[in-house]
């Protein structure tokens, strides 16, 4: 990269910051959440340049740049990476004895299923093993599009199945079985925890954390989706162009997938119960909803995209009759996040159908925001609060 371009592909980063994102009022140091936005900016530009060259993909250089910076090393905590068939995993154990069997944590990182990695996650499941004296098994599902969807569920489930029937290797009590993730980590979770409610050879699940989760492809005009839609660090637009990378289609319906003309009218009205604006809570709507005017549906859109209508890309969507079933749930929001209204919607469900539901909203809180924790100045006092509810809740157990 010449001297000159770099500097301007900065500023370049700064100037579509300023220009195309906004920071409402009440958000965490919106000065430095900008300041990590341009160079996020930054990055892709340069990736999409890097592309267009031949160099490499622009996701290659997304992924290095989101990989984290190593921590040192931990003289309390035993860490061993493995592998289950193909899958990477790191198992997290602490040093000291075990005075009795300990919980096991399967967690599962976020990045749209494209970019996100087991080191960029490392502080995360760290603070979790040394504060919940638990065994954490952090799962490096391989990435889309190199690696098809739905690989990435399916990754994740070898790995849940992999701890599952070795619990006792770990020393860790089948009865305290915890599985979460965050983001689309979190749609991983919710999905895997649906389909093993089905499994009477393995040990029931105790809870499901999740956090921030993405849960549903049908309606991207919940009040959040139009709040946050210009909010760092995940756009409205964002999320349904990574949805298009998911599933290694070109993003050409993009704009009519953001107004819904994906969804059959058959499906909306199935779905209206769970999946609308009705349903979440009116102190939610304050900051500027305005319900959407119906839009016509396009058949030619539905069929490019219509795998995030099923209840694997959208578990949101799953009948009563599984959703009962399911164990007790941590749900984080986030107040400035696109996805908040999929976890409250989430929440709602689980709370109809009888399953206790332990939640914390983060007022000051946006998408994304674990990813910083662990790294000094460079953190977010809402993500170590994220954090010690979730070591809260899961000592509780």
């Amino acid at each position: 990269i010449s001297p000159v371009l770099m500097p301007a592909l900065v500023l370049g980063g700064l100037l579509y910051d300023l220009c195309h994102s906004e920071t409402p009022p009440g958000i965490e140091q919106p000065l430095k959440l900008r300041l990590f936005h341009s160079l996020l900016i930054t990055v892709m530009i340069l990736g999409k340049l890097l592309e267009k060259l031949g160099i490499c993909s622009d996701l290659v250089l997304l992924r290095v740049m989101l990989n984290g910076i190593p921590p040192w090393r931990d003289p309390h905590l035993l860490i061993k990476d493995l592998k289950v068939g193909e899958v990477p995993v790191r198992i997290y154990q602490p040093k000291w004895p075990p005075t009795g069997k300990r919980r096991g944590i399967l967690y599962f990182h976020g990045g749209a299923g494209t970019f996100g990695s087991i080191s960029a996650f490392e502080r995360v499941c760290r603070c979790m093993a040394k504060s919940c004296n638990s065994v954490v098994v952090s799962v490096g599902y391989r990435l889309a599009p190199e690696h098809p969807y739905p690989g990435q569920y399916s990754d994740c489930l070898s790995a849940t199945l992999y701890f599952m029937r070795n619990l006792g290797e770990y020393h860790v009590d089948p009865a305290l079985l915890i599985i979460g993730g965050d983001s689309c980590g979190a749609n991983f979770a919710t999905a895997i925890c649906q389909t093993l409610l089905d499994r009477r050879d393995l040990p029931r699940v105790r809870a499901q954390v999740l956090l921030y989760p993405g849960l549903q492809g049908l309606d991207f005009h919940l009040p959040s989706y139009q709040q946050n839609a210009s909010v760092p660090i995940l756009f409205r637009k964002l999320v349904i162009y990574f949805c298009f990378r998911y599933l290694n289609k070109e993003p050409s319906a993009l704009e009519d997938v953001l107004q819904n003309c994906h969804v059959p009218q058959s499906m909306r009205q199935r779905y209206k119960k769970w999946v609308s604006a009705d349903m979440v809570p009116e102190k939610f709507k304050s900051r500027g909803y305005v319900p959407q005017k119906s839009t016509s549906f396009k058949p030619e859109v539905h069929e490019v995209i219509k795998e995030i209508l099923s209840p694997r890309f959208s578990p949101l969507l799953a009948e009563d009759s599984v959703i009962c079933q399911l164990p007790e749930s941590y749900i984080v929001t986030c107040e400035f996040d696109v996805l908040r209204d999929d976890g409250l919607l989430y929440k709602k469900r689980l709370e109809d159908n009888g399953v206790p539901v332990t939640w914390y909203h983060s007022e000051n809180g946006f998408h994304g925001i674990l990813a910083f924790f662990g790294y000094g100045v460079f953190s977010f006092l809402s993500g170590k609060r994220i954090m010690d509810g979730v070591v809260n809740y899961i000592n509780s157990l």
